[in-house]
């Protein structure tokens, strides 16, 4: 029988449906090399060592009663008697040897790949088990790769030592979990040319935002070497997004990116048996840039949207994928080395919102990536090697280096983990996605700045960013089941600046973005003052002018730095909404604000009242700022037209008279920012008594107005809203101030203008958003933990008025 059976197939032979006979991984493989390779996806060739083979192997060395011995009655909660019997079953599965007719094929098979490629080609030997990358269970890292094999008989040895690995601790306890019978699931391997990424960079990526499950953007991450260092979590990787719709639509931009410290890569050990690869430090160079271009990142997407297509066209239902891609130094191309369906965030009920909050929390002990968007306590157990993991109880927060699938069996009852290293695809990051605990991940400082056995609270709530604090804080957990809230008439907007926070708050119930600051933006990502990045000439303070130059040492021309940083932050806002319109407000800094900026002092004066002095749109034509409005409009322009963000609608705030009006519109046209062009819209705040005023007189300039309640409650009432002393004199609720608001909304739409409110007043007081619903506001816009709430009572009040 043996004699006639065939145990190897190759990529150009298999097909999806393949994975009983190859496994998911191989079988994928075949798919994308068959289906995908005319559409531009480079695929390595290769060919798989079918899972009939691994049963033919352990038949004819009759060792399944052994393993039946070393498996059977096996409990995984005894992590020291499953390590005990795991070695065991490895060791039987290793010593079987190959049947000749078996080993006869493998070795044909790699002679044959070795004239496809040349004789000093090295092969890819990895796993690919009959019960990887389902559904439902990816089965991600629990068998053994074995990278850069070269000559027969090293094939041969990692295909054992493949077959072995079915094994691990790590493998078993999964199986376990996932309620898969060890003796039901094989092994297939798949040989396949070596992508010499460790000549260059490699990384993972998803066709969705792994944290939010927002399914618009592709997710790229990165590092300089082999993958493995990416998947562990061994270095804190490149990230670079970039927005679906608009890419298919033509445009090719990165929506969003950020540096990562990339402190180490990993290459091969030449000559070294058995350590086949070490890390070795990266450069400074290094460190300081991304380990791919921008057209490498648009190539990975355009892989990453036809995958995706590819298998969602296949499945009839929409499939978003998880992807191993690698960069060849020798050849230059970028090869797709792995796909297989995400099984986490896709699989999440997005109609249930499970919202999370701390309040007023404390400086933290450590900030690293947030992982999820819950908040969990515990007492701290740092684990600093596997023979510590027999230590760690039920609900511990799990505080380590690094995590790898070995560690998976304490994973599963932490009740958060953090680690020193690692970005958002990372070993830590996957496996804490699955098991739906926070983690907080490449923190670098976690092991020594966290006390051990120190109770700790760990919140993943604060947008990108996790943190980790002393003591159990308090905290609260509200749970909204959206598949039954109605939406109002009144269009239900959001005020949002922060892009960190943008995916995950896309999901409320929305009509889009009626406020995204500037300021958020410019303080947290750019930090240095416009006008400095021009002039840095006029920066007299050396150590401020070397911190203008670190900011900016990427970019030939540090304006440039400005331009795609503030416009990458809008974009991401305006990608996140997407069609639906995104209200963008130019800068409204003043004066004592500017000149806190990097370099701002150089280019700011003292004003005894900075809140109606020189800010908003007095400041974009004047000559002391007119060349820093240039690079706002530069980066405004380059989202709408270049990133194909067309639902960015532009807004002026601070526009005290309509000649200013005028003047600041003529020079946003000269921008290339002219009203009307490619579908632009302008808005301008109405926050001034002049623009209830002269309403009419504005509308003829300004496509729609947002009334900014807290300016204009201060102008109408005569109170500095920053002074304490008269605080008590600030409402917004006061009739005058009340019947400004209801004036500009009938003079809104009596020149059939867009009208809202973007203060915090419908977000603060109900009976305000009720006051808005009775005049007929077109729209208002609310700090998002008051939409839920907000979106009720706007309910309630629009029926009561139908009633009357």
């Amino acid at each position: 029988m043996s004699t006639t059976t065939d145990y190897i197939r190759w990529f150009t032979d298999l097909t999806i449906d393949d994975v009983p006979l190859v496994g998911g991984k191989n079988a994928s493989l075949g798919e994308m090399y068959q289906e995908l390779g005319a559409q531009g996806i480079q695929i390595p060739n290769g060919f798989a060592i079918t899972a009939e083979a691994y049963r033919y192997l352990l038949d004819q060395a009759n060792a399944w009663p052994a393993l039946h011995t070393a498996l059977d009655d096996l409990n995984p909660t005894d992590v020291a008697d499953l390590a005990k019997r795991a070695k065991t079953a490895r060791d039987i599965t290793y010593a079987a040897p190959f049947p000749e007719d078996l080993e006869q094929q493998i070795l044909s098979a790699y002679n044959t790949l070795q004239k496809q490629y040349g004789e000093e080609m090295s092969v890819a030997v990895r796993s690919s088990a009959t019960a990887e990358d389902l559904p439902t269970a990816s089965f991600a890292g629990q068998q053994d790769t074995y990278l850069n094999v070269s000559g027969k008989v090293a094939v041969l040895e990692a295909c054992k030592r493949c077959f072995a690995s079915l094994f691990t601790d790590r493998a078993i306890h999964y199986r376990i979990d996932q309620g898969f019978d060890h003796f039901k699931i094989a092994l297939s391997i798949g040989i396949m040319k070596m992508v010499r990424s460790d000549l260059n960079a490699s990384g993972v990526m998803f066709s969705l935002d792994t944290e939010s499950g927002f399914d618009e953007v592709v997710f790229i991450t990165g590092a300089y070497g082999l993958g493995e260092n990416v998947v562990q979590g061994a270095v804190d990787p490149d990230e670079f997004y970039v927005h679906k719709p608009t890419f298919k639509q033509g445009y090719r931009a990165i929506l969003k990116r950020n540096l990562g410290s990339k402190k180490i890569k990993m290459i091969y050990s030449a000559g070294n048996t058995h350590e086949p690869t070490r890390n070795i430090a990266t450069s400074v160079a290094e460190r300081q840039r991304y380990c791919i271009t921008d057209q490498d990142v648009l190539t990975l997407a355009d892989y990453a949207i036809k995958i995706e297509q590819h298998y969602s066209a296949k499945a009839g239902i929409a499939k978003p994928m998880d992807m191993e891609w690698a960069k060849d130094g020798l050849d230059g191309k970028l090869y797709i080395v792995q796909a297989r369906p995400e099984t986490v965030v896709s699989q999440q009920n997005a109609l249930l919102l499970t919202q999370y909050a701390l309040k007023n929390p404390p400086q933290p002990l450590v900030v690293g990536h947030a992982v999820g968007s819950k908040i969990a306590t515990g007492t701290a157990r740092i684990i600093n090697n596997l023979s510590e993991l027999k230590d760690f109880k039920v609900g511990d927060v799990l505080v380590a280096d690094l995590t790898t699938p070995d560690w998976e069996p304490v994973m599963k009852i932490a009740s958060a983990i953090v680690t020193n290293r690692g970005g958002r695809t990372c070993h830590a990051a996957i496996i804490s996605r699955e098991l739906g605990v926070p983690a907080v991940i490449g923190c670098e400082n976690a092991t020594s700045h966290i006390k051990n056995n120190s109770l700790v609270t760990v919140s993943c709530a604060e947008g990108d960013k996790g943190n980790v604090y002393a003591g159990v804080l308090t905290y609260e957990t509200t749970c909204t089941d959206l598949s039954d809230l109605k939406r109002p008439n009144t269009k239900i907007m959001l005020n949002l600046g922060n892009p960190e926070l943008a995916f995950k708050t896309r999901f409320l119930p929305n009509d889009g973005v009626g406020l995204a600051r500037m300021e958020f933006i410019i303080t947290e990502y750019i930090k240095a003052h416009p006008m400095a990045l021009i002039h840095p000439e006029r920066v007299q303070d050396e150590k401020e002018r070397n911190q203008l130059h670190q900011l900016t040492h990427q970019f030939t021309n540090p304006a440039d730095f400005f331009i795609q940083t503030l416009a990458e932050g809008v974009a991401t806002i305006a990608a996140a909404f997407y069609p639906k319109p995104v209200v963008v407000r130019m800068s409204d800094f003043k004066t004592n604000e500017y000149a806190t900026l990097l370099g701002g002092r150089w280019f700011e004066f003292e004003e005894a009242n900075p809140m109606i002095g020189f800010r908003g749109a007095s400041r974009y034509t004047h000559p002391a700022y007119a060349e820093g409005f240039a690079l706002e409009c530069a980066a405004m322009k380059h989202v709408r037209d270049d990133m194909g963000l067309t639902n960015v609608i532009l807004m002026i705030p601070f526009c005290r008279r309509v000649q200013e009006a005028e003047k600041v519109l003529n020079y946003m046209a000269e921008l290339g920012l002219k009203r009307g062009e490619n579908g632009l819209e302008i808005y301008v705040m109405c926050e001034i008594p002049n623009n209830v005023i002269q309403i009419d007189a504005f509308s003829a300039h300004f496509d729609g107005f947002s009334i900014g309640s807290n300016d204009l409650t201060q102008l109408t009432l005569g109170v500095d809203r920053d002074s304490a002393i008269i605080a008590d004199d600030f409402d917004e609720r006061d009739a005058g101030v009340k019947e400004m608001i209801r004036l500009a909304t009938e003079g809104a739409k009596r020149n059939h203008k867009h009208c809202g409110l973007c203060g915090q007043a419908p977000s603060d007081y109900p009976e305000m958003a009720e006051f808005l619903v009775e005049i007929g506001i077109d729209s208002m816009s609310l700090n998002p933990d008051t939409v839920l709430k907000t979106t009720q009572l706007v309910l309630e009040t629009e029926a009561r008025l139908i009633q009357l």
